[in-house]
């Protein structure tokens, strides 16, 4: 099976709109102009891979969501399930459901399993001009290492688009 095909780096990211759990529409391209965004897609709600990273979010937040940044956070989990799971955790920032059509967006940005029927663990930071900046695709059950991510926010921010 051929590797799918994904946004490269100074691409324009593909757009979309999906609900948040709490039901807002929410699009990457309404930041335009204003913010860069960090994309993370992730397998499922409840997991505890996933779990961990969206609390080292919760617990960072000033470094995923700033003036210069907003953080964006996708499976294909329902929206009300990813609303019982943002309540329990405390995650009041946004988690997309990408629920219907299935992972239509995570094949838009080529982190769909379809085996699994879920996001891969894809992380894709798009620049004020709607463009992608940096990404990092990585094994689903293993935590993303966002290292990379701070050097690509810092050059953001050093010479904005």
């Amino acid at each position: 099976m051929s590797e799918p095909e994904r946004p490269v780096v100074g691409a324009p990211a593909p757009d979309f709109t999906l609900r948040d759990q709490f039901g807002r529409d929410t699009s990457p391209s309404s930041f335009v102009g204003d913010k860069a965004v960090l994309l993370v897609f992730y397998p499922f709600a409840f997991s505890g891979v996933c779990t961990g990273e969206l609390t080292a979010i919760r617990e960072d937040l000033g470094r995923f969501s700033s003036e210069d940044v907003t953080t964006l956070t996708i499976s294909c989990d329902p929206m009300f399930s990813l609303r019982a799971w943002a309540d329990r955790e405390g995650f009041f920032f946004p988690l997309l459901s990408d629920f219907w059509p299935h992972g239509e967006v995570a094949r838009r940005y080529g982190v769909f399993d379809e085996g699994m029927g879920a996001a891969l663990r894809g992380t894709f930071l798009i620049d004020r001009s709607g463009r992608i900046a940096w990404s990092l695709v990585g094994e689903t059950g293993s935590p993303r290492d966002l290292s990379g991510y701070d050097e690509a926010l810092r050059r953001l921010v050093a010479t904005p688009s």
